[in-house]
């Protein structure tokens, strides 16, 4: 018996690479600097965080998004999926940024986290980068997600 969407997993994965291998150059700033494909389940919606775990101060984001509605879904590379609404990273623009460390700062890890969100829930205005990524962290009530790596 299938389950009902309610029961489904909450899931995040891209086909662009596997959990934990090197972030593709075209989807840094040293290539095409667009986002990866995305595939997921969210059976109440949510919002998406793409971080680097590694930043020099700190936690650095990405891309950030809100209202990804009910259900599963796919984008295709440099897609941002039907419905949602992006918020300002941590440069203060409401887009993907690819990875793109500082020369000579290592291998950094990139996660990209899928957040099961609370009906009816909706970000403080205002909020961008790493507050409001701490403010859907917060409000979350599950997460899925996976991690690339890239050096600079």
């Amino acid at each position: 018996m299938p389950l009902a969407p309610e029961d489904e997993p909450l899931t995040l994965s891209t086909l662009t690479f596997a959990d934990g291998d090197t972030i593709p150059d075209m989807y840094t700033c040293k290539g095409y600097d667009i986002s990866p494909s995305l595939v997921w389940s969210a059976p109440s919606g949510g919002a998406l965080v793409v971080s680097d775990l590694d930043a020099p101060n700190g936690n650095y984001i990405h891309w950030i998004f809100t209202g990804l509605p009910p259900g599963s879904g796919k984008a295709v590379d440099g897609e941002i999926p039907y419905g949602v609404t992006e918020v300002p990273n941590s440069v203060g623009k409401a887009l993907y940024s690819g990875p793109c460390p500082p020369a000579g700062s290592g291998v950094h890890h990139y996660r990209f986290t899928l957040y099961q969100l609370p009906p009816g829930f909706a970000l403080p205005a205002g909020l961008a980068g790493s507050q409001a990524a701490e403010a859907i962290t917060k409000a979350a009530t599950a997460q899925a997600g996976f991690t690339g790596t890239f050096a600079g």
